[in-house]
């Protein structure tokens, strides 16, 4: 497969809200782009819309006039799919409908290069099921960006059942070209992570509200206020050994049966067993040995110091 490093053309296909975001994103990361879409209105929007966020970023002080026309004069718009030979790397971002996306993969497949990885950005649709219909399945994977794409720093690649290694790698490669944040999702499960951990949330929410135990706005503040303001720093794993995996491992005892039917005595409380109980002992999911539990610290407050700033500080 071609390496990450030795990508230059890259073909978007699907001039929407995503693919019109994730073709700007690789021009803006240097790569030569290809927005490829069946109707031309729709590359037209696109065209505009991306013109508009350049604009919005030379506003915000961000950008330049001059690095707007060099991101302009690397992209280029098309209803022509035989656009597809020319490509080092593919996305697809079109209907989410199984069918569609497997006429697609069937097209380009007579088209494009044996040797070039090929992704989707569905958020949805199973990786597996999707390869079916790709020459070379062995080379697809999922690369699922977050909308809006060119301001919400993941991805997620997600391996399907015959993706290989390579593959994923020459994704992960790519997205750190492009200044993402790449997670690699080892099994093709409903949601990936991110919608998996969203939507347990937002299932919490409507419990909460639906038993009148809060209202609307209430519980959407604590979210932005506690939750959502660690998390912006802060992932699960380490805001539960920052706090003590012991502590957590006791709320989950009486919690997590009211919650769901989750065991309470899995990989936390094997951790809890051995004693390591996180910062405070030097290990917990991750391992804190020297001066490192000091380090994370500070970290974390300044991180916390930093967006509180940002988002609450008197202007």
């Amino acid at each position: 497969m071609k390496s990450g490093s030795a990508i230059k053309t890259v073909v978007v296909a699907g001039a929407g809200t995503m693919g019109t975001s994730i073709a700007q994103i690789f021009a803006q990361s240097g790569f030569d782009v290809i927005l490829y879409n069946r109707r031309q209105p729709s590359l037209d929007r696109a065209q505009a819309r991306i013109s508009g966020n350049l604009d919005t970023a030379i506003q915000e002080g961000t950008s330049t006039a001059e690095e707007k026309a060099a991101v302009l004069s690397r992209m280029s718009f098309t209803t022509d799919i035989n656009a597809f030979a020319k490509a080092d790397y593919i996305v697809e971002g079109i209907a989410e409908n199984l069918e569609v996306k497997h006429e697609f993969f069937r097209t380009i497949s007579q088209i494009i290069s044996d040797d070039i990885v090929v992704t989707s950005n569905t958020s949805g649709l199973p990786i597996t099921s999707i390869a079916e219909g790709v020459k070379n399945p062995e080379r697809f994977a999922g690369m699922h960006f977050w909308n809006p794409p060119h301001l919400v720093p993941l991805v997620e690649i997600i391996k399907g059942e015959k993706t290989a290694d390579e593959a994923a790698q020459i994704i992960y490669d790519v997205t750190n070209r492009i200044h993402k944040k790449p997670v690699i999702v080892k099994k093709d499960i409903k949601g990936q992570i991110g919608n998996r951990l969203q939507l347990a949330i937002v299932r919490e929410a409507l419990h909460i509200l639906e038993i009148g135990a809060a209202d609307v706005a209430d519980i959407d503040a604590v979210m932005k206020y506690s939750l959502g303001f660690r998390y912006a720093c802060l992932g699960p794993f380490e805001s539960l050994d920052l706090g003590g995996l012991d502590v957590f491992d006791s709320i989950s005892k009486y919690l997590f049966p009211d919650l769901s039917d989750a065991v309470t005595d899995g990989e936390m409380g094997r951790l809890v067993a051995q004693g390591n109980l996180g910062v405070k002992t030097g290990r917990g999911f991750y391992d804190y040995s020297g001066d490192r539990a000091q380090k994370v610290i500070e970290e974390r407050d300044a991180n916390f110091m930093k967006l509180y700033q940002c988002l609450y500080s008197e202007k």
